[in-house]
């Protein structure tokens, strides 16, 4: 049976060690790490992602600045506020949550934000520095981001002579994982929709990460045995056995069949997600270090 990747508990490690690094900028330089959330409109999700975010600042002792705009906002109106955002030296992240409302143009707006700000790491100039191996001065994905250092976890840093299968190919995660996989010298190939026998490609796979959003779409026969493997998905499915209407949690891999094989595996929910919102701690703290010329830490 595998190894089942905790990842609330290195989530909690992450997030310890931000807010000791935080606690230390304070101290020595008098400088408290700052976040701004922007969210526009009432999507209920975004609002759930939104306050978790703000708590988890809060719990970091960041200053933590959350602007809730309405849905008719314009884009004229949210730019002008991100300007402000860039200016202003007391915030040292900004994110703004995803989806924006139709009106808007979202690549606009991402790329309007200070690209020494993005702590989400979409700003193409972070974007390309972590395509060209600047990965110690690029903000990046968080996911990814988080996803790395649970492989990291089981793995080690260095992945000399590993090979490693990205199944997504989107901007946010499965281009920037593959990105940190070749920069720790994995060999790495993305696979997508189109790829031919994904299964056996799969099946090479020392390293699988799955970012696709298909419920339960890896197998336990597309997985090598002793894999790593790397559940970023998140579908909400039935579940009548629990009742009439209730529905439940299940990421992109079949996670009993994948962990008969596995070495190790991460479970949904409990592997990446939590990891996201704590490498945007992370991020924030990195951000705030570098302006005010501090080594940040490692993470």
């Amino acid at each position: 049976m595998a190894e089942k990747i905790d990842g609330r508990k290195v989530a909690e490690d992450v997030v310890a060690a931000a807010k000791t690094g935080a606690d230390r900028l304070k101290a020595e330089k008098g400088v408290v790490p700052g976040i701004a959330v922007v969210i526009v409109g009432t999507d209920p999700a975004s609002q759930v992602y939104v306050a978790s975010k703000s708590k988890k600042a809060k719990e970091c002792g960041f200053h933590s600045v959350q602007h809730e705009l309405a849905a008719d906002t314009s884009e004229a109106a949210l730019l002008s506020l991100i300007g402000d955002l860039n200016a202003d030296p007391a915030i040292h992240g900004i994110l703004v949550q995803l989806p924006l409302p139709d009106h808007i143009d979202s690549g606009r707006v991402i790329q309007s934000i200070d690209p020494d700000k993005d702590v989400d790491g979409f700003h193409f100039i972070n974007v390309g520095k972590l395509g060209t191996g600047e990965t110690d001065t690029a903000f990046v994905p968080c996911t990814p981001a988080g996803s790395m250092i649970l492989i990291e976890r089981v793995r080690g840093r260095d992945l000399s002579g590993l090979t490693a299968v990205v199944v997504g190919r989107s901007n946010i995660v499965g281009k920037p994982m593959a990105n940190l996989l070749l920069a720790a010298n994995a060999t790495v190939t993305i696979a997508h929709s189109r790829t031919p026998d994904l299964p056996g490609l799969c099946r090479t796979a020392d390293i699988l990460v799955a970012a696709v959003g298909r419920p339960q779409m890896v197998k336990g026969d597309w997985v090598k045995p002793g894999a790593t493997v790397i559940d970023v998905g998140i579908n909400r499915i039935a579940a009548p056995e629990r009742g009439e209407g209730k529905t439940r949690l299940v990421g992109d891999v079949d996670y009993d069949a994948a962990a008969a094989v596995a070495g190790a595996v991460t479970p949904v929910p409990g592997g990446v997600g939590p990891m996201t919102i704590a490498m945007l701690m992370a991020n924030t703290l990195v951000s705030a270090c570098r302006r005010a010329g501090v080594e940040p830490p490692r993470f």
